[in-house]
């Protein structure tokens, strides 16, 4: 069995990122930033190794090492869905996964493939990812496949081969038998949950004006909010805190009062589904690295 870092650096060099997380499947913090109750930060651009769980991730062969070197006893993992290239179906017996991957089989939905027999005994099955996005269904009602059946795509991850399950001890383990597929069209139709009903657009203050070479600052407000109203689930905080960065600019030259401009934000993190924790954080942050009190 080859070892975490052998393994992890044949994976980048497949083009498949990957990162660590703690023997609890957690990240590991090692961020000042996000050790503080503050976390507005965006972790798309942090740049620490493990902090921020799937963001770390990476194919870069020298960040990898310093990663795996970071979190020697930890799980290796893969950032799943566009970044990969790879979608994994997630059976879990436990909670009745057997029975559903068998209606799954008979229905056409899950082919043979390239497969892991997971450290707990269950399976992920590997599939290509297709050319449009595909949503992770876990803890989402009416977007699974079935009982005991995650989605683990874009906005995910999943443990890799030759991590130690921390419960089990037992190591999780390619099974021979089958290339990895194209993900079936009936599949994808599966996973994909219907149109949602539009989200409503936050409110723009009415105390807008031109100030800092702004022409229209009503209308650089209001795409700064449909931003976040409208982004993608796993996407929405990082794009509320950008948007809060856009909008202290505004604050900066006098084109919005700081009031005005935090009850915009809140209104919109709100209608995006964001507590009121993570949209504090979001915009103190935000402000923050602009320079600008909130």
């Amino acid at each position: 069995m080859p070892d975490l870092l052998t393994a992890a650096l044949d994976y980048a060099a497949h083009g498949w990122p990957v990162f660590m997380l703690g023997r609890s499947k957690r990240p590991v913090a090692n961020c000042p930033t996000c050790a503080t109750a503050d976390r507005g930060h965006d972790p798309t651009t942090c740049g620490h190794l493990t902090c921020h769980g799937f963001y770390a991730a990476t194919t870069n062969p020298d960040r990898v090492t310093a990663i795996v070197a970071a979190v020697p006893r930890g799980q290796l993992a893969l950032r799943t869905g566009t970044a990969a290239g790879v979608v994994v179906v997630d059976v879990d017996p436990g909670h009745g996964g057997g029975a559903t991957l068998t209606r799954l089989i008979a229905d056409g939905l899950t082919p043979p493939t390239a497969r892991v027999r997971t450290g707990s005994g269950g399976l992920h099955l590997y599939y290509r990812h297709p050319d449009r996005p595909v949503p992770c269904s876990q803890g989402k009602p009416g977007q699974g496949l079935g009982p005991g059946i995650d989605v683990k795509a874009d906005g995910g991850y999943v443990v890799l081969p030759p991590s130690t399950h921390p419960r089990t001890g037992r190591p999780y383990q390619w099974l021979p038998g089958h290339p990895m597929q194209e993900m079936p069209p009936a599949l994808l139709t599966a996973c994909t949950p219907p149109p949602a009903a539009p989200t409503p657009t936050a409110p723009v203050p009415a105390r807008v004006r031109e100030a800092g070479g702004i022409s229209h600052p009503d209308r650089l407000l209001a795409a700064l909010l449909d931003r976040v109203t409208t982004a993608a689930e796993g996407t929405r905080r990082t794009t509320l805190y950008g948007a809060a960065r856009g909008v202290a600019r505004m604050v900066a030259v006098g084109a919005l009062d700081p009031a005005d401009a935090i009850t915009a934000l809140t209104d919109a993190g709100r209608a995006a589904a964001q507590t009121d924790r993570d949209i504090r954080a979001a915009i103190r942050g935000g402000f923050r690295d602009e320079g600008v009190t909130a």
